[in-house]
């Protein structure tokens, strides 16, 4: 093999995305005082860019510019060049992202941001072609000019650097503080997001179209409450498009990352841990709304994708997995006619016509697989039985399947973030709650398990990443809000103690932590100076929730099981500083408006006295289990613990009934009669 011509400071790094660039021509820094204090010394802007492994677009800047040695060149001639791999440093990317719209540049990755040696941002960007083109500037261009200016008109880089950070502080301190909440009013901002509802194809919008993951949860616990058809039509028709398109891999399960397209037909084609997590849950939910088997089947798909290619030996879960092999976009993923009559033979034709495969395909020349026939026009046009073309679909599936696995992989990140184990670690839950497989307990167990062992610190703090037995990057809000949230789905499904404590401790961290005791709510990241410009505090969900919005829920959910009246009084005070802004732009606020519902509807408060591990109490919470209550807390007292110490109050003073596991359901201060027989246990949650 030969020499790389160059290595860069980068060579020193875990991250895969800054390691893939460490033998670019470019002299990159990775982000630190080393490079902030060369450009303060050699009075140089820095040139920030930053992306992440599965970003097709930040592999084709690296290729046209980044690989180009004139353009690497100017680059390192002008500027003070850091790479930065957003999911390694969620802070630094936000804050960015935050100043380049603010810039009027839009937002995504690859960012391309430039800065003073102070680190504050004055001009960016997303992604530069190398020459003008798309109507953009040519990167080099682009270079000269910011140098210029640099160099001669910094007092006019001051004046837009002052002006944005005004903007910044009016978008994320200057808030009105509501004090009355309203559950209609909350109840009427979910209903809006269905103007956007697209009934033709599903999803909201236009294309490009993203999952919508939470706003589908959200309509989901609006339809329980209001009972309306139109939120749960919107939601199923939404799954089944997306189960049925392009953006599923059809072959080994899990959703890529969007749709460019409306009808869900060609996906950008990287796949992220964050987005199936996410994705997972709903399917589990829409399952037990209308009790239809392709929803569940879905979601146990995606699950064992993750499993299968996303699941590190030891526990954990790997980030990302590229949409590019060999060079090419969802070349690993693409079928041509030809290939899959080779593998198939004689029943190729009935798998081409159900997978909408053509000579011409719908993909370059080639075909992304998509469900394009149902069984009923299947069994009409090919006059064969419904079973034997179930089997002849299965059993291409796992020949084409098979045959792919020979293809050269996309690159897989193997980072473990702790912020995205916590929602996966949070659907493996809620698919043992729903299908009672001791697999994904065993599983979200296990993880749990890693994440604690290799990124909790004594003294109570985390960690953002392990990579090849290296934990690092202080933990930001997401991570500890959202493995808070892990903990307490454990113990509803365990009763061990041990998670309820493990979600309190968690908790109590990220409030000393994050909190903004003046303001309100909590901030992104902790108080660092020296490493961020700006500190941001947002109510805002991007493809997964706010971290303001899981840690009001998990504070509403642990006030219950710890009768903690501060923590539902710090809840309500996440909910107040946003209240208003979600109310007029509800999508946006999915998570907010979901605490909002939890806090003003009450919660429905289960309690089962009896032994756990008697197959009554196993029958009644499969019962439980199978249902959909969004709004649930659930403790089971053995039969002998009385009130006990530590017992949630809405749980004690029960008993059983005729020696029998008895059931208790409370709503708004009222209580049912106790419940012993499954019948009465099952219509009680229909």
């Amino acid at each position: 093999m030969e020499p790389n011509k160059y290595t860069n400071r980068l060579i020193r790094e875990t991250s895969p995305y800054l390691l893939h660039h460490a033998h670019n021509p470019v002299d990159w820094y990775p982000w630190g005082d080393e490079a902030f204090l060369k450009a303060k010394e050699e009075d140089k802007p820095v040139l920030l860019s930053i992306g992440y492994s599965a970003c097709h677009w930040c592999h084709v800047m690296e290729r046209e510019s980044f690989e180009n040695e004139e353009i690497a060149g100017l680059m390192n001639r002008y500027f003070v060049c850091i790479k930065v791999d957003r999911e390694e440093m969620p802070d630094i990317d936000e804050v960015y992202q935050y100043a380049v719209q603010i810039l009027g540049r839009g937002g995504g990755w690859p960012l391309t941001v430039f800065l003073t040696p102070e680190r504050k941002p004055f001009f960016g960007g997303t992604y530069f072609p190398p020459e003008e083109r798309y109507g953009q500037q040519a990167f080099p261009d682009i270079l000269a000019a910011v140098s210029d200016a640099y160099r001669d008109r910094k007092w006019a880089l001051e004046n837009t650097i002052a002006d944005l950070t005004g903007v910044l502080k009016k978008l994320t301190e200057k808030r009105t503080v509501v004090n009355g909440l309203n559950i209609d009013e909350v109840v009427s901002a979910v209903s809006t997001i269905l103007r956007d509802y697209d009934p033709s194809h599903g999803g909201f919008g236009s294309a490009p179209k993203f999952p919508s993951a939470l706003q589908l949860s959200l309509l989901l616990k609006y339809h329980k409450r209001s009972n309306d058809s139109m939120s749960l039509e919107a939601v199923e028709n939404t799954l089944r498009h997306m189960a049925e398109g392009g953006i599923y891999d059809q072959l080994g399960g899990g959703f890529h990352r969007y749709s460019v397209d409306e009808r869900w037909l060609i996906p950008h084609f990287e796949k992220m841990l964050y987005d199936n997590a996410v994705i997972t849950r709903v399917y589990l939910d829409t399952f037990k709304v209308t009790k239809d088997p392709f929803y569940r089947r879905i979601a146990e798909e995606t699950l064992n994708y993750i499993l299968r290619d996303m699941y590190h030996p030891a526990g954990g879960f790997y980030s990302s997995e590229d949409a590019d092999s060999e060079g090419v976009e969802g070349k690993f993923y693409v079928w041509s006619k030809e290939e899959i009559t080779a593998v198939l033979g004689e029943n190729s034709n009935v798998v081409m016509r159900y997978f909408g495969v053509t000579d011409e395909g719908n993909f370059d020349g080639v075909n992304i697989l998509h469900i394009d026939r149902g069984l009923r026009a299947l069994a009409h046009e090919f006059d064969r039985p419904d079973d034997e073309l179930l089997r002849i679909i299965a059993e291409g599936r796992e020949k084409l399947f098979a045959k792919r696995g020979e293809r050269e992989r996309p690159f897989k990140d193997t980072k473990i973030i702790t912020s995205w184990n916590g929602l996966a670690i949070s659907a493996f839950i809620d698919a043992y709650r729903t299908t009672g497989m001791d697999l994904y307990l065993d599983t979200a167990v296990k993880s749990a398990d890693f994440i604690m062992s290799n990124l909790w610190l004594p003294g109570g703090r985390l960690l953002h990443v392990w990579k090849d037995g290296s934990a690092k990057v202080n933990g930001n809000l997401d991570d500890y809000a959202f493995l808070a949230s892990a903990f307490i789905d454990m113990f509803e499904v365990t009763f061990d103690d041990r998670y309820l404590r493990r979600a309190e401790e968690i908790t109590n961290s990220m409030i000393d932590i994050f909190r903004d005791v003046d303001m309100g709510g909590f901030f992104s990241a902790e108080s660092d100076p020296d490493r961020l410009f700006y500190r941001l505090k947002t109510g805002t969900d991007q493809s997964i929730p706010s971290g303001n919005g899981v840690a009001s829920m998990n504070l509403l959910r642990l006030s219950l099981y710890m009768n903690n009246s501060e923590y539902k009084a710090m809840a309500e005070e996440v909910i107040r500083r946003y209240y208003s802004e979600a109310k007029s732009s509800p999508f946006n606020y999915a998570s907010i408006l979901s605490s909002a519902m939890f806090c003003l509807a009450g919660a429905t408060e289960v309690t089962i006295v009896g032994n756990k591990d008697s197959d009554s109490a196993k029958m009644v919470l499969r019962k439980i289990g199978e249902a959909y209550i969004p709004d649930m807390v659930i403790y089971l007292a053995d039969k002998t613990a009385g009130d006990k110490e530590g017992m949630p109050q809405f749980s004690r003073g029960k008993g059983q009934k005729n020696g029998k596991v008895s059931v208790y359901v409370c709503k708004d201060f009222t209580c049912t009669e106790p419940m012993t027989e499954p019948e009465e246990i099952e219509r009680q949650f229909q």
